[in-house]
């Protein structure tokens, strides 16, 4: 039986995860959006509302995350009816958790549910980046691909992407800050330099390498040696008021690394579960300290991606 309504989640992420610019992210299931798509006779795609905790976003479907990416949807399939979506936004504008693209990953699962022949989520992917590049201004996958997945997950290419699952050694948990501030992915993205030193694109490798090791082999001395951003964090960290601050309490505190989520203002550590709570209380101290307030979080790394919540 035809299905005319279905309601997806998916979770919030953490992209680049420090050393995998563009290319490892992991999901946080904590926080996420909503996305309801329904069958509707007029063809084409249409957004009725946007809700939640966001800020005034797009209704025109090509310059809306969500709409971009069921338009692509709806481009490749050809279904012989119209989808209308409605968007409950969970996680905040400009937050380096993935809001993008957890609302263009909800639209095309919960719309793909509506298609007579669903397509399997790898083939949703495609679809998905093209929807988060309206917001970010560039095609890539560290934050589509484990919104969609779950988990850690390593993608290589775009246009014909390789996904990987990443195993994450059971004792680490993620510490989660979203100082009260807004930054936008194009300017967090605007500011990177396109010469890098030789050097650093070495030592870059050498850590993404280290650090893809010590997650396969449960050697947290491994990556806590590896969990270093030389390229990206550096140029981005002073659009963050307090992260330097942050990030050393958090060392200090016994966390593994410390970085900027996605194009920031977020900030994450990844530690074990029994230096999690001296980790965040040393985060927000240090935010506090600089007078930023900070929305905070801890959990497992990874979890579920998307998934439909209601369909009818």
């Amino acid at each position: 039986m035809p299905v005319s309504e279905a309601t997806a989640f998916a979770p919030a992420t953490v992209g680049n995860v420090g050393v995998g610019f563009d290319i490892l992210g992991h999901a946080f299931g904590v926080i996420g959006d909503r996305v309801r798509a329904a069958r509707v006779a007029e063809p084409g795609v249409r957004i009725r509302a946007v809700t939640g905790i966001a800020g005034p976003l797009p209704l025109e479907p090509g310059l809306n995350t969500a709409g971009q990416a069921v338009l692509s949807l709806v481009g490749a399939a050809a279904p012989p009816f119209g989808i209308e979506l409605t968007i409950e936004k969970g996680i905040p504008l400009g937050s380096g958790l993935g809001g993008s693209a957890a609302s263009a990953v909800a639209a095309v699962v919960a719309a793909n549910a509506l298609l007579d022949a669903p397509l399997p989520a790898i083939e949703l992917l495609s679809h998905a980046i093209a929807g988060e590049a309206v917001a970010s201004g560039a095609r890539h996958a560290d934050n589509i691909a484990p919104a969609l997945f779950g988990g850690l997950v390593l993608t290589v290419g775009i246009d014909h992407p390789h996904v990987k699952q990443i195993p994450v050694p059971a004792a680490v948990r993620c510490v989660l800050l979203r100082p009260h501030m807004f930054l936008a992915t194009q300017q967090a993205r605007g500011i990177l330099t396109r010469l890098v030193d030789l050097s650093d694109v070495v030592w870059q490798t050498a850590n993404l390498a280290g650090f893809l090791a010590g997650c396969f082999t449960n050697d947290l001395p491994l990556i806590r040696a590896a969990f270093e951003d030389v390229m990206i964090e550096p140029q981005r960290a002073k659009l963050i008021p307090g992260f330097r601050q942050a990030k050393r309490a958090a060392l200090g505190a016994d966390a593994l690394g410390c970085s900027i989520s996605g194009a920031g203002p977020a900030v994450f550590a990844w530690c074990e579960e029994r230096h999690a709570e001296a980790v965040r209380a040393a985060m927000l101290a240090a935010f506090r300290a600089e007078g930023v307030d900070c929305d905070h979080w801890v959990a497992p790394v990874g979890g579920d991606g998307a998934r439909i919540l209601e369909r009818r």
